[in-house]
C-alpha cells in the first residue's frame, strides 16, 4: 500500500484503534443492529437481545458518552426514555453492513431472511465498496498510503484534481467501473 507505512504502535494516529474502543465489543454492534431495526427502549433491547441488564445499562450508556445514541424522554410518557441513533450512529450503517457481508459470505452457511433491499427497487443491496474520490470501485491493489502534502500528486508527476462528489440517491454504474478496474 505505497512506499510509507502508517505508524502502527502509534494508536492516537489512526481512526481505527479509536473506533475500536467504542465500538470493539459485541454487544455495542447488537445494540447499534437493534436500534438500526427500530428499537428504543431499555426493555425492547433486553428482551430482543437476550443480555444482562447490566451489560446493557453499562454498553447503553457508552453510546450515548460517545455520541452514538442520545437519550430523549418518550413523547406519550415523559418518564420513560428512548435511545435514538444519532447521525454518528447513523454514520456506522456502512461499517456494519460491510461487517454483515463478511460475516454472511465467510460464515456458516445460512439463508439470510429477511433480505435487505433497496427501498426504491426493493431488490438486495450491493456489496459495500471502497469508492475512489469518483465512484471507481477500489480493491486494496488500488490502495497506497501518502503523506497529506502529496495528496493529488500522481506517481507520474501530474497533478489530480478531486471529482465531484457522490450523494445519497447518486448512481455508479457498476459494470463501467468492474470493466475499468479490470481493463
Amino acid at each position: 500500500m505505497g512506499d510509507i507505512r502508517e505508524p502502527l504502535r502509534e494508536l492516537i494516529e489512526c481512526g481505527l484503534p479509536q473506533a475500536l474502543e467504542v465500538m470493539g465489543e459485541r454487544w455495542s454492534f447488537m445494540i447499534l443492529r437493534a436500534s438500526f431495526n427500530g428499537l428504543k427502549h431499555f426493555e425492547e433491547f433486553l428482551s430482543e437481545l437476550g443480555i444482562a441488564r447490566n451489560i446493557l445499562s453499562n454498553r447503553l450508556a457508552k453510546l450515548v458518552e460517545h455520541g452514538i445514541l442520545k437519550r430523549e424522554p418518550c413523547e406519550d410518557d415523559r418518564r420513560k426514555i428512548e435511545y435514538r441513533l444519532t447521525e454518528k450512529g447513523f454514520d456506522l450503517l456502512p461499517a456494519m453492513l460491510a461487517l454483515r457481508q463478511w460475516g454472511q459470505k465467510y460464515g456458516t452457511e445460512m439463508t439470510e431472511n429477511p433480505v435487505l433491499v433497496d427501498e426504491r427497487d426493493r431488490l438486495p443491496i450491493g456489496p459495500v465498496s471502497i469508492l475512489g474520490h469518483d465512484g471507481r470501485i477500489l480493491s486494496h491493489q488500488d490502495l497506497w498510503l501518502v503523506k497529506r502534502e502529496d495528496l493529488g500528486k500522481r506517481a507520474d508527476g501530474s497533478i489530480a484534481s478531486p471529482a465531484g462528489t457522490l450523494a445519497t440517491g447518486d448512481v455508479v454504474d457498476l459494470e463501467s467501473a468492474k470493466k475499468a478496474a479490470a481493463g
